[in-house]
Parts: C-alpha cells; sequence; structure tokens
C-alpha cells in the first residue's frame, strides 16, 4: 500500500508458512502496526478513527434492522414501532442507527473542517481529497433515503420535494428532468414503490461507502498522513509508530465521542429527529413547514437562496462539488492554518457561514430569511472562488520550523534526545 516496509518476523511455522503464501499479517502489521505517524498530531485527527466505528456501527444496526422493516406505505411505519417496542434490542438497535446517521455527520463534518484547516487536501494528497469527497455524496445519499424509511409526514413530503427538483432539468432538455423524477417514484407520485426503491438502494450504498473508504485509507498510507505544522515526515525523529501512540490516542477520541453518542442514544434518542415524522405520512395533509435533517439545512438554504428553481439545484450541488477543486483552488505553498494568519480568519468566517446556513435553513422561506440565505451563500462560494485562490498570492505566512520535532521539541529540544518511538511531548500552540 505504501513505501514503509514492515519489520513483521512470524513468530510460529504456521506463521512463516501462510506469510509466505498470502503476507496479509504482515500487511496489517506494516500498516496498522509500525507505520510512521507524525507525532505531533492532535485529537483533530482522531475522527478518521471514529468516522469508520460509525460506518461499522451503521452497517451493523442496519443489516438488523432491515430483517424486521416492511418496505411498504402500509406497514413501514407501524413496522417501526414494532421493531422498538417487540424486537429484542430494537429499543436500543433503532435508535443506536437513527443518532448514528446524525453523530456520522458531526464526524465529517469535523473531518472536512480540520482537512480544510490543515490542508490536507494538498499535493501528494488530492486523491485522497476527491475520495473523501466522493464518500460524502455518498452518504448523503444514503442519508436521504434512509430518511424516506420511517414514511412519516416529514419523510413522505421530503421526499415529494427534494426529488421534484430533477424536474427543472426540463428547462435544460423538454422531459428529462421528469423522467427522472418519475423513475425515481417509480410512477407518477411518491407511493410505495418509492420507498421500496429507497430501501433497496439504502441497503445497497452503505458497501459502497464501505469500498471507497478501503481506497481512502490506502491513498492515505500512500501519501502518508498530514500534520499540524504541515511539514513531511524527514526522519524517524518526526514520527512514531501508529501502534500504541495513534491507537491509543484515537481511542481516547473514540471513548469521548461514544460518550455523547450514548447520552443521545440512552437519554434522548428522537431529539434529532422531527416532531412531524412521527405522524403517519398522509399525501393529503402538507406539513407547514417541510425541513430535511439537520445535517442537509445549509444546502437547503443555499437551494431556497437562488430564486430560479434550477438556479437553486445547480447551486446546491455545486456547494458539494466544489470541494473536488480545492486542491487547485488554494494557490499557498503553505499547508496549514497556522502559519496562515489571513487564511485562518477565512477559514473560521466559512465556519460560522455553513452553521448561519445550517440554521436558515430550518427557518420559513420569507424575509429577513432569504436575504441572509442569499449573503451568506455567496460568502460560501467567495470563500473557495476568492478567498482560497487571492489569500496564496498576498499573504505572508509565518515561519515554519525546520521539521515536525522541532514544533514539538523546540530548537534546544533536537531531534535525537528521544528514543525511536518514544513519545512526543505535547505540541507548542
Amino acid at each position: 500500500m505504501s513505501a514503509h516496509e514492515s519489520n513483521y518476523t512470524p513468530t510460529s511455522r504456521i506463521g512463516k508458512w501462510f506469510d509466505e503464501r498470502l503476507p496479509v499479517a504482515r500487511l496489517m502489521h506494516g500498516q496498522f502496526i509500525d507505520f510512521p505517524t507524525p507525532r505531533n498530531l492532535n485529537y483533530m485527527w482522531t475522527f478518521g478513527g471514529i468516522l469508520t466505528f460509525c460506518l461499522v456501527a451503521q452497517i451493523v444496526t442496519g443489516i438488523v434492522l432491515a430483517m424486521h422493516y416492511q418496505p411498504s406505505a402500509e406497514q413501514a411505519f407501524n413496522s417501526l414501532d414494532h421493531i422498538r417496542r417487540d424486537v429484542n434490542f430494537g429499543w436500543l438497535i433503532q435508535p443506536m442507527h437513527a443518532v448514528g446517521a446524525s453523530m456520522f455527520f458531526i464526524a465529517v463534518y469535523i473531518h472536512i473542517f480540520r482537512g480544510l484547516y490543515y490542508g490536507s487536501y494538498k499535493a501528494p494528497r488530492e486523491v485522497l481529497w476527491i475520495l473523501g469527497v466522493f464518500i460524502l455524496l455518498a452518504m448523503m445519499a444514503t442519508a436521504f433515503m434512509g430518511y424516506a424509511l420511517p414514511w412519516g409526514q416529514m419523510s413522505f413530503w421530503g421526499v415529494t420535494v427534494i426529488t421534484n427538483l430533477f424536474s427543472a432539468l426540463d428547462s435544460v432538455w423538454a422531459g428529462l428532468g421528469t423522467a427522472i423524477t418519475e423513475w425515481l417514484w417509480g410512477g407518477y407520485a411518491v407511493t410505495g414503490v418509492t420507498l421500496n426503491r429507497f430501501f433497496s438502494l439504502h441497503y445497497l450504498l452503505p458497501f459502497v461507502i464501505f469500498g471507497l473508504v478501503v481506497l481512502h485509507i490506502w491513498a492515505l498510507h500512500v501519501a502518508g498522513q498530514n500534520n499540524p505544522t504541515g511539514l513531511d515526515i524527514k526522519s524517524k525523529s518526526d514520527s512514531v509508530p501508529m501502534y500504541p501512540y495513534a491507537v491509543s490516542k484515537d481511542a481516547v477520541g473514540l471513548f469521548a465521542f461514544l460518550i455523547v453518542f450514548a447520552w443521545f442514544i440512552f437519554l434522548a434518542p428522537d431529539y434529532l429527529g422531527h416532531a412531524d415524522n412521527y405522524t403517519p405520512a398522509n399525501p393529503l395533509v402538507t406539513p407547514p413547514h417541510i425541513v430535511p435533517e439537520w445535517y442537509f439545512l445549509p444546502f437547503y438554504a443555499i437551494l431556497r437562496a437562488i430564486p430560479s428553481k434550477l438556479g437553486g439545484v445547480v447551486a446546491m450541488f455545486a456547494a458539494v462539488l466544489i470541494l473536488v477543486f480545492v486542491p487547485w483552488l488554494d494557490t499557498s505553498r503553505v499547508r496549514s492554518a497556522k502559519y496562515r494568519p489571513m487564511y485562518k480568519i477565512a477559514f473560521w468566517f466559512f465556519v460560522f457561514t455553513c452553521v448561519a446556513l445550517g440554521w436558515l435553513g430550518s427557518k420559513p422561506a420569507e424575509q429577513p430569511y432569504v436575504f441572509w440565505s442569499q449573503f451568506f451563500t455567496f460568502a460560501y462560494f467567495a470563500f473557495f472562488l476568492i478567498a482560497l485562490p487571492v489569500l496564496g498570492l498576498i499573504e505572508t505566512p509565518k515561519q515554519l520550523p525546520r521539521s515536525i520535532s522541532e514544533s514539538v521539541l523546540g530548537k534546544s529540544g533536537g531531534g535525537g534526545t528521544l528514543p525511536a518511538g518514544a513519545a512526543a511531548a505535547p505540541e507548542k500552540r
């Protein structure tokens, strides 16, 4: 997977026999035990492991739920009630899956913001970053189809509104949008056929995500991990073995994440859902305010900020796809925002912009919310199309350390004073 050579040595005759024929143990040891990891990684780097846990948890709980779920317009809503009340441990498995979707998106958004802050998209990690964007797109498609499965009021009308957006393509190619919409519906309206199709795709896509994650990890181990300084590993003193140092830090981060996860599961399992979704779907009664799940709200705000239906659809998809081009939009030679004072300001305003768009997406499409949605939509795209290209040309970055070790130990600490693999001191901030 990478240029790193494993120092794995089989200790038994069976181990040597397998190592000569199928060196899986050598591969795992080289990539997840003694793989060189920058010694200055902070807890923001634990979200890769947290996301892996979330994906596995969603797949396992989803498989169990699929054994009891009834994908029909007549039975879907009641089958969820049956799972929570009558199925063994259904009271735990169903909230784990529902809350897990929100926790998955919290972790992935933090992961993306960390990548933007520390320049993890820059060469040689462009493919790693692009694969991450593809994972995000697959997650969004999976979550949207999963949102339809409870078949409550908000599920039904959310699917109706969002799938209807494809009809805007009729203005580009006559009949194209309508054909796509009717194909998604399986007819001329959202019915049980639509639900069955969404259930099938919702079950399939997590395995596509799993495949993309494998490629993502592969690309990570080829290019190597980024770090808070943005510097490459230049010597052995710049790194520590992945196990036990990085693994133990990931375990601490995962434990803290699980505390929050458990709080929602056991104390507020329905807190992140919409109240209208606990009412069975009724095609004759439209909710007064149709909103998607919270993790789609920033993009929903961008959709509504554009007066044109087609323009709103294009802007909504462009808000995600523009992430693919970030490695080439950023003109700075410095990776980390720690050494880019102007970019750091722009980044935190971008974070505020995303939060503001999320809040505005939950509000009715009326003034003054529409005006501020338009303002922050402009700010969102300005970050990528103006701030990233321009700041890299006019900004004077701070002095970078000569190595990762110097950023940790200071100029007088030296890189060779600690034995190989020793724990690093906390990074100075």
